[in-house]
């Protein structure tokens, strides 16, 4: 038997590289850092290529784009996952303060700069998604192209939260999420009960474990209408985004209803798609990884540059 055959042998018995899970990234990303102002905002690493920022939202962490990142590097893109402040590896700074929109679109700013290029595809989910959505609208510098998973249009948010009893009354856990003392009566174990694969979710654990329970609520607080606001007056504005935007949303969503999706396009300039995917809940990059990824990879390769 030649040599490289006795090799490869060699690994199938030790449980080498012929054994291993060639799918799952958690093992072979870097793991970096940037400087944000002094806050040091951890994210994961994945591929060469055109910089693709990805941003989890609650009660998340980078991992939550494990099948995405791996698709995105396959398809020659570096897909670089954050951690956002108050969770996991990332600095968790005391105080609502400093949680406020413009802190935590400097955070993604700031890994855009880490990776020594100009612009970046930002992609988010929940809370990333909110973030991403005002990237967009007050980093246009820094944006070429804008995915957004179940978080419709910060005004679509508000707007269906004072009009729309139903989605009144399915916000009212974030509502109590902006009580002062929330974060005490939060379970972690609880916390981890969305996470479908449990193969997974002691991952999960342990980086709730390593985050700061109260930072994660402090979104909230700064940043989510509280339940007595008024719609947005008429004459109020937000800066259009000015890149085209893919939108990719579970219809089985029950914390962020559809409805909130009508009107997009006035807060847009360029092309947007809206993908819809049926049977799919809140996380729906995990409820259809493999949709949501090829979805992602078709559209940012069909507007490459």
């Amino acid at each position: 038997m030649r040599s490289w055959a006795w090799a490869v042998v060699l690994l199938v018995l030790q449980g080498g590289i012929a054994m291993a899970d060639t799918t799952d990234v958690w093992d072979q990303v870097e793991h970096k850092y940037a400087d944000a102002n002094g806050v040091k905002i951890h994210y994961a690493a994945l591929g060469q290529g055109p910089l693709v920022v990805m941003v989890h939202g609650f009660p998340d962490f980078w991992y939550t784009w494990r099948k995405q990142m791996r698709a995105l590097a396959d398809a020659g893109y570096r897909a670089a996952a954050v951690d956002l402040r108050g969770y996991n590896l990332s600095d968790k700074p005391k105080g609502v303060e400093n949680y406020a929109m413009p802190l935590l679109v400097g955070d993604i700013a700031a890994v855009v700069k880490a990776e020594q290029v100009e612009r970046a595809a930002i992609v988010g989910h929940d809370w990333g998604g909110s973030v991403a959505w005002n990237v967009a609208m007050r980093r246009p510098d820094i944006t070429r192209l804008l995915i957004i998973c179940n978080l419709p249009h910060p005004a679509g948010i508000a707007r269906e939260i004072a009009t729309n009893p139903q989605q009144k009354k399915n916000s009212e856990y974030a509502f109590n999420f902006q009580k002062p003392d929330a974060h005490k009566v939060i379970s972690l174990e609880r916390l981890t009960q969305w996470v479908t694969d449990p193969a997974v979710r002691p991952r999960y654990l342990q980086a709730f474990q390593q985050s700061d329970v109260e930072g994660m609520l402090n979104y909230y607080k700064a940043n989510y209408p509280k339940p007595d606001a008024p719609p947005p007056p008429e004459n109020f504005t937000f800066p259009k985004v000015k890149v085209p935007v893919l939108m990719i949303h579970g219809l089985e969503d029950q914390a962020l209803l559809p409805g909130a999706l009508n009107g997009t396009w006035q807060w847009v300039e360029k092309d947007l798609t809206i993908v819809t995917v049926p049977g799919a809940n809140h996380f729906v990059q995990q409820d259809a990884p493999e949709l949501v990824s090829n979805t992602m990879v078709d559209w940012l390769s069909r507007r490459r540059q």
